[in-house]
């Protein structure tokens, strides 16, 4: 490791009041923190105690009077309705403070929760940062999600007030929200003060008397409302991941220690300067789109794009290029499985050559493993470094990945590189000990987490403990797999229910994935274990081929069975692959891994609330049933 990434790790672990301390000065505070951090109720742990801000100050009001009042804070890009908006940060302030006006009209005060529940429009974005100018707590739920999950949601969060859309908008298909709204009111317990509902051009939305009123009519007859101080211990938002139960875990973000991390990270670790133009590819409902679209970017001055489109399709797997070049933007976050998909339908790159990307420094991929194949093939064709890194939900920023605004490090493929300063990373065994250099286990965070992650669950500090704290006394359990080199690096394999027990021994369908990919015929592919009477498991890969793939399915099926006895051994036991059309993955990307394990196991499964499309489920079980016939005992 280096000099100076290396002395802001020793910092940020040994003196973390120091080095936070010295990063709180980059915000905005109506009154210091008294103590940085608050170690008082351990595990819960606190930052900036003491502190008084507020983040939409932080996040506009302080550029919009100073002298980036004209610059484009935001960039409406939608290629699916044929719109380009920019908006100066004065101007998107002066509409936000306007719909805070609506918010506090129907009741919204400090602490209440407001749902928002909208598509990829300026309007999500003018809601989140109403709420935080108000100090109310917003649970952004990923627009189009199914009526029961946006129930559940409702139930749990007890909103005071809702806002949404009439309709979102896809490359093929218009998708009305109203209906959806309707549907889960109907079937949550809770019931909201009021609706506020954006109408779209598409499709108007029938508002029901009393309860439902119009986005634009409510602006026009309010007063602008200014910042309301809050605690930095105070909670900005919830964000609901999915929970093993079936019940959604309310991941609950506060004030001063996002902020914070929100503008060290653009700095330190995305190296973007205040007034260049930054993009995460990404949507409002995960935590990318909070993180890295709405609030760190414009927290640090940045203008930041709102992309209403998709990385092929809208019109082409050209896309992206075409929003780099005409927005100038310097850094690009986004998937890996966008990549992936640019990568299938155009692999050679053709659809580049004619945009000019000279403003681009870098590309930056989380969201899912990157494989090295896909890693290899954006470093070529886009000639930037190209940035693996990892991170959760429950983090809110990056734990593992290259600092470009520190010192970049040499990278490793299969790798998101080191543990960025804040992370006190580790490997344990099942029994809680770290194990030697290079061996496969859970990798976990020392406690004290950093500022800007979770600081427990709503409404659920039990739930939050046994779910993160208490497997593994000291650390926050991350439910990934994996090992760290002897130069430090940290490779994420799989989650720790992906790591598969063939014959005694435990595999990772990660490494295999990784072989895969590096088949030259690959665009994407999942392994994932399939039950085995006599080996207990073995793995099963599906692969998708790239167009114009030079070689058909059962050679390459041949051709990866061979390269994973090679590379992984014999002990991998990797004897079966199938070829199929598409993969199954949730709206953010990630693949349906244990999903598909569940069909190919002939195990009853609950079909994913943020599947894309669920008739790939059905194109998948028809796949295996060959196979799965093949391999069942005999009698």
């Amino acid at each position: 490791m280096t000099s100076r990434i290396a002395d802001a790790q020793r910092r940020s672990l040994h003196e973390p009041e120091a080095f936070w301390g010295e990063a709180a000065r980059e915000i905005d505070w109506y009154e210091a923190p008294e103590q940085v951090l608050d170690a008082s109720n351990a595990p819960f742990y606190r930052w900036f105690r003491g502190g008084k801000l507020n983040t939409c100050h932080n996040a506009l009001d302080r550029h919009a009077d100073g002298p980036r009042g004209e610059q484009a804070a935001l960039i409406y890009d939608s290629p699916v309705t044929n719109q380009v908006r920019k908006y100066s940060f004065r101007e998107l302030r002066d509409l936000t403070a306007r719909f805070a006006g609506v918010l506090a009209a129907h009741g919204v005060g400090r602490g209440d929760r407001v749902i928002v529940y909208m598509p990829m429009i300026p309007e999500a974005v003018i809601a989140m940062l109403a709420c935080a100018r108000l100090g109310a707590v917003h649970s952004v739920v990923f627009g189009g999600f199914a009526a029961p999950e946006l129930a559940t949601r409702i139930d749990d969060a007890q909103p005071t007030l809702i806002v949404s859309a009439s309709c979102g908008i896809e490359s093929t298909r218009v998708i009305p929200y109203k209906p959806l709204l309707d549907e889960a009111l109907s079937l949550a317990k809770h019931r909201p003060r009021a609706c506020i509902i954006k109408q779209r051009p598409q499709i108007s939305a029938e508002l029901a008397m009393g309860r439902d009123f119009d986005w634009d009519s409510e602006t026009a007859r309010v007063a602008a409302q200014p910042c309301v101080p809050v605690d930095a211990t105070d909670p900005l938002y919830i964000l609901y991941t999915s929970g093993t139960t079936g019940q959604p875990k309310g991941v609950v973000r506060d004030n001063g220690g996002h902020a914070v991390a929100m503008q060290w990270t653009m700095r330190h670790f995305y190296n973007v300067a205040p007034g260049e133009v930054f993009w995460a590819a990404s949507d409002v409902g995960w935590v990318v789109g909070h993180s890295y679209i709405v609030y760190a970017p414009l927290i640090n001055g940045n203008t930041t794009v709102l992309y209403e489109g998709k990385p092929v399709g809208t019109p082409d797997a050209g896309a992206f290029w075409r929003v780099i070049a005409q927005h100038r933007v310097c850094s690009l976050f986004t998937a890996p499985t966008a990549f992936r998909a640019i990568k299938k339908e155009d692999p050679e790159g053709k659809l580049l050559r004619g945009h000019d990307l000279s403003c681009l420094r870098a590309l930056f991929l989380a969201g899912e493993r990157s494989d090295p194949a896909t890693l290899a093939w954006a470093e070529t064709q886009l000639k930037v470094p190209v940035v693996d890194h990892w991170w959760q939900t429950e983090t809110g920023w990056a734990i593992v990945g290259n600092c470009l605004g520190i010192e970049p490090l040499p990278v490793k493929h299969g790798s998101p590189t080191v543990a960025v300063p804040g992370w006190d990373v580790r490997v344990l065994d099942d029994a809680g000990h770290e194990v030697p250099a290079g061996t496969t286990g859970s990798l976990v965070a020392k406690l004290p987490l950093p500022p800007g992650t979770l600081s427990t669950l709503w409404n659920a500090d039990e739930r939050f403990l046994d779910a993160y704290l208490r497997e593994f006394p000291g650390f926050y359990k991350t439910a990934d797999a994996g090992y760290i080199d002897a130069d430090g690096y940290v490779y994420v394999m799989a989650r720790t229910d992906d790591i598969i027990n063939v014959a005694g021994h435990r595999l990772s369908t990660g490494a295999m994935e990784e072989v895969l990919a590096g088949h030259p015929d690959v665009a994407e592919c999942a392994v994932f274990g399939m039950a085995d009477d006599l080996k207990g498991e073995v793995p099963l890969g599906l692969l998708v081929l790239r167009d114009g793939a030079r070689h058909g399915a059962e050679r390459v099926v041949s051709e990866v069975v061979q390269r994973v006895r090679d590379t992984i051994g014999p002990v991998a036991a990797f004897k079966h692959a199938l070829v199929v059309k598409r993969l199954p993955k949730t709206r953010s990307g990630k693949i349906l891994r244990g999903t598909m394990k569940k069909i190919a196991d002939g195990q009853p499964y609950k079909l994913p609330a943020t599947i894309d499309d669920p008739s790939v489920l059905d194109e998948i079980a028809v796949a295996l049933r060959p196979l799965t016939d093949a391999l069942k005992p005999r009698a």
